[in-house]
């Protein structure tokens, strides 16, 4: 009937994100439709600059509740839009875990760079083969060229020799199976196994047990593996010193004084003491290797920047013993995984940008 009473709308503080509007931009379009995560870290920050999951959702659909048709679009849609790839989706690590079983290797003193395993193209443990490329496997392998070529054999005699619970000891520290502690809610714990892990999860005995053929394929990333994009990405950001911890809030504003201050860093996260210089620096040189001669050559011919990288595929689907994965017979969401971690440039690594 009248006006009581009015209060002017109050500005609240200006929130800075450390996300480069450019570099998101360009990576959702670079996806188009298609699913999946990226994320890129300042790694001598923490900042985030990208963060994009894929495909996406109106948010504005939300504002004043949204309708049935649209939720229900949205809830059962096989692309599962509303999913954040890269804080929630936990997918197996595959090659871009063997540096770290390397890593691990070296620092136990369970091999030497100079050991050398004859991948046949199969490692047989017990009555089960499993497989790695080809028939003929790629024949004598050090650690470098181990890392330089993606050798599975190699990695499969490593995880053997090292046991799971040794696994677990040494890639603890690295940061696998832990949360980053990245300012912004709802990021999942990836699962690092090991065989109390597996007592407490399971509740029937035989479950409980743990079988020494199931260390095996944890070796190249597989079996009980599992972490997110952001903290698979975290671990290799710097392998084994200290770095800040991650943020997407890089400072604010106050709303009153104009005076603008930084986001309070994190704690500096370390890694494990034993993971020496010599360690990094063979597996930093060989991940450098993949690009030079190894199985990413073709994609970086004429690359301006030198980088470290390691990827890996993942299948959605299981194949026949005799059959060959064939990704245009099969749709999109059955393809296999692919998952891709570098930095760069080589010369200028993370552990000297502090």
């Amino acid at each position: 009937m009248r006006r009581l009473d009015s209060h002017g709308a109050t500005p609240g503080n200006t929130l800075r994100l450390s996300v480069d509007i450019r570099l998101q931009a360009l990576v959702e379009e670079m996806f188009g439709e298609r699913r999946g995560a990226m994320v890129a870290i300042d790694p001598r920050s923490g900042e985030v600059l990208a963060l994009v999951s894929k495909p996406t959702f109106d948010p504005n659909l939300f504002v004043d509740g949204i309708d049935a048709d649209n939720w229900r679009d949205l809830n059962e849609s096989i692309d599962k839009p509303l999913l954040n790839r890269a804080l929630r989706g936990t997918y197996p690590p595959g090659s871009t875990f063997k540096p770290f079983m390397a890593m691990a290797a070296l620092n136990s003193g369970k091999r030497s760079p100079n050991t050398v395993i004859n991948d046949t193209g199969s490692y047989q443990f017990g009555n089960h083969l499993f497989r790695s490329h080809g028939d003929e496997g790629l024949g004598p392998v050090d650690m470098t060229r181990s890392i330089v070529k993606s050798s599975n054999v190699y990695y499969y005699s490593l995880a053997n020799d090292l046991g799971v619970d040794l696994m677990y000891e040494q890639l603890l520290p690295f940061g696998f199976g832990r949360k980053t502690g990245i300012d912004i809610d709802g990021e999942l714990t990836g699962l690092l196994p090991s065989t109390e892990w597996k007592r407490k999860a399971y509740k029937r005995p035989e479950m409980q047990k743990w079988y020494a053929g199931e260390t095996i394929s944890l070796g190249i990333g597989q079996g009980y593996n599992n972490f997110t994009a952001l903290a698979d990405g975290l671990c290799h950001r710097d392998a084994g010193v200290g770095w800040p911890a991650l943020q997407a809030a890089a400072g604010a504003r106050d709303r009153r004084c104009r005076h603008a201050r930084a986001q309070a860093r994190g704690l500096r996260r370390r890694g494990p003491a034993a993971a020496q210089a010599r360690a990094r620096g063979l597996v930093t040189r060989a991940m450098c290797g993949v690009t030079q001669e190894g199985t990413s050559v073709r994609s970086f011919i004429g690359a301006p920047v030198q980088d470290r990288r390691q990827d890996r595929h993942r299948a959605a689907v299981s194949i026949k013993a005799n059959e060959k994965y064939n990704a245009a017979k099969l749709e999109e969401h059955q393809r296999d995984h692919s998952l891709y971690i570098a930095f760069a440039p080589l010369r200028h690594p993370p552990s000297r940008w502090r």
